[in-house]
């Protein structure tokens, strides 16, 4: 531990010369990143939070410049005035940790998975992902940023060698390959990639921040909404989904056409993943009897269209 306290000292001195580390603890980053939250007094004794992402091997195996990819598009983002964490710092160096991280402010917002008031918070959910959609592309963006959508396109073209037939994944690929990659009446846009409950911070009942940024791309925003929807299936039931996919359409009218191939998609997600992603054997069963349906709700679709 004496050696991690060193390497965010050193991160600290990196970001406020003749600053002090005042205090480190670690917090929940879910299963892509180790996620330390600093304490840091500045050289004129301003006291500051920080988060540290170190980003975990999945993320680089997938794009090993993700640490100054989503740095990029933090600063694109907050100077645009979207609701996400400060940015910074960057290091893919290995000079002080020995994977490659990014330096955050830290959010004073917490997640929510029980909210008083539900259309309220379908409502702000779906206009912050809107926002983020309705941001005009840029050449650099496509540059830095298109990583993500040749990794998603090669993801679906190469079938696993084994298949979860516990989600009914090969039904699944069988119906979706022939679309794939469907076809699109609205231009490509800026996508989270994980857009859900557990990676939107509040507070005071408002929006706070949005976080994780390190599956980020540009695609068809309906793969960002068809993640979000499977999520609150999950978490609070078919109601909330579909206020939340109306609430999103009353803000960004796009062409819902395609949105069930989407809905397959984010269903192959929890392919042998199911019981990490469950709290418990009850949840676990819940979440699958609501992915049955998700996905047969999607297939009704896709067969009569």
């Amino acid at each position: 531990m004496t050696i991690e306290i060193n390497s965010y000292q050193q991160i600290a001195q990196r970001i406020a010369p003749g600053g002090r580390l005042l205090h480190a603890w670690q917090l929940t980053g879910g299963l892509s990143a180790q996620v330390m939250a600093l304490e840091v007094e500045t050289a004129d004794g301003e006291q500051q939070r920080w988060v540290v992402r170190q980003h975990g091997a999945g993320d680089l195996n997938a794009n090993p410049q993700v640490a100054a990819d989503e740095f990029y598009l933090l600063t694109r983002l907050y100077d645009s005035g979207l609701a996400v964490p400060r940015p910074l710092y960057y290091d893919e160096s290995g000079a002080i940790l020995p994977t490659p991280y990014i330096v955050v402010g830290f959010v004073d917002g917490v997640t929510d998975f029980a909210p008083t008031n539900l259309d309220d918070y379908l409502r702000q959910m779906a206009e912050h992902l809107a926002r983020l959609h309705q941001e005009p592309v840029t050449d650099e963006d496509r540059q830095r940023l298109a990583r993500q959508s040749a990794r998603l396109e090669r993801l679906m073209r190469q079938r696993p060698a084994a298949l979860d037939e516990s989600i009914d994944e090969g039904r699944i690929r069988d119906a979706l390959e022939p679309h794939w990659p469907p076809a699109s009446s609205h231009p490509p846009a800026l996508v989270h990639g994980d857009f859900w409950p557990g990676n939107v911070l509040w507070r005071a009942g408002q929006v706070t921040a949005i976080i994780d940024w390190e599956d980020a791309g540009i695609g068809d925003p309906l793969r960002d909404v068809a993640t979000c929807r499977l999520e609150l299936l999950w978490a609070l039931g078919e109601a909330a989904m579909q206020r939340f996919t109306k609430a999103y359409q009353a803000v960004h009218p796009l062409d819902m056409t395609t949105l069930p191939l989407w809905d397959l998609y984010v269903a192959l997600r929890p392919a042998f993943r199911m019981s990490e992603w469950a709290t418990d054997a009850a949840q676990e069963q819940m979440m699958r009897d609501r992915l049955r349906w998700f996905v047969e709700e999607a297939l009704a679709v896709i067969k009569f269209s």
